[in-house]
């Protein structure tokens, strides 16, 4: 008589349970690359008392800069090469030769350093609709190549080194001595200007 050998089944209840916990495992224990955005200080709000007079003279201490459709750059009224707008943006905000057409200097108190003549300029950033995403980044890039260059030419001045190259204290120092204040507007048809 052959008799059928009956196969045990395989119990499979716990299956799920421990496929949950290793899918908790992994996403607990695994890093994800946060990927973080450019930083932008934007300039403070206007004080409510603030004269109506002032904005005539706050305009010196704005810098446009326009990125138009065909990928051309505009800083103030007149055309520009990307590989010319960092020293164009390090000329404006520290205004060497005190000209009454860039920004004013105030001077101002930085604890641990004492009194510097801080820029209050300001870089407005206008791109167009159909400014490429290159030529945008590349924008960005010399903009913030610029203040990073004069925040390393003030950190040689005075520290004997580069600014990350100093302390967390020094480096709040430097920043609050060259302020970064880049503000973007909203895109909008900047035009195909040549």
């Amino acid at each position: 008589m052959g008799s059928k050998k009956k196969v045990p089944a395989m119990n499979t209840s716990s299956t799920a349970d421990i496929a949950f916990l290793l899918l908790c495992y992994f996403l607990m224990t695994t890093t994800m690359g946060s990927q973080t955005g450019l930083s932008r200080r934007l300039p403070p709000m206007p004080d409510k008392d603030q004269k109506v007079e002032d904005q005539k003279v706050n305009r010196r201490n704005i810098i446009q800069v326009k990125i138009n459709s065909a990928d051309r750059i505009l800083a103030g009224s007149e055309p520009i090469d990307v590989s010319q707008l960092k020293d164009k943006i390090k000329e404006f905000l520290t205004n060497p030769a005190n000209d009454p057409n860039l920004p004013e200097k105030e001077v101002q108190n930085i604890e641990g350093f004492g009194d510097y003549p801080v820029s209050k300029g300001i870089i407005s950033l206008q791109n167009d609709r159909g400014t490429s995403y290159q030529a945008y980044i590349a924008v960005q890039n010399e903009l913030v190549k610029a203040v990073n260059e004069l925040r390393d030419d003030f950190s040689r001045r005075n520290y004997n080194k580069v600014f990350s190259q100093l302390t967390e204290d020094e480096q709040g120092i430097v920043k609050k001595a060259i302020p970064q204040f880049i503000s973007e507007a909203e895109p909008k048809d900047v035009g195909r200007r040549r």
